[in-house]
C-alpha cells in the first residue's frame, strides 16, 4: 500500500471541515459542485489529488472562494 502524500491529505481534510461546518452531506455538495459523491469521499480521505477545475468546482458547491480552499 502507498503512503497518501500529507498535502493530499492536509487537503482532503480541510474540504471535510468546511463541508461539515456548513452542514452539508457529501450527496448535496456532488449536487452543487457537479462531481461524483464517491470521488468527494475519495477527497475527503486523502486517497485521490483533485485537479484545478475539481477545486474550482468545489469551491463553488460550497459558496466559497477556491482561495479559501487552499488555505489549509
Amino acid at each position: 500500500m502507498e503512503d497518501k502524500d500529507i498535502e493530499v491529505v492536509k487537503f482532503g481534510r480541510h474540504l471535510f471541515d468546511l463541508r461539515r461546518e456548513q452542514k452539508i452531506s457529501q450527496e448535496d455538495l456532488a449536487f452543487r459542485s457537479e462531481i461524483n459523491r464517491t470521488y468527494i469521499g475519495e477527497v475527503e480521505r486523502g486517497e485521490k489529488n483533485p485537479s484545478l477545475t475539481t477545486i474550482v468546482k468545489l469551491a463553488k458547491g460550497l459558496n466559497v472562494d477556491k482561495k479559501v480552499l487552499m488555505e489549509y
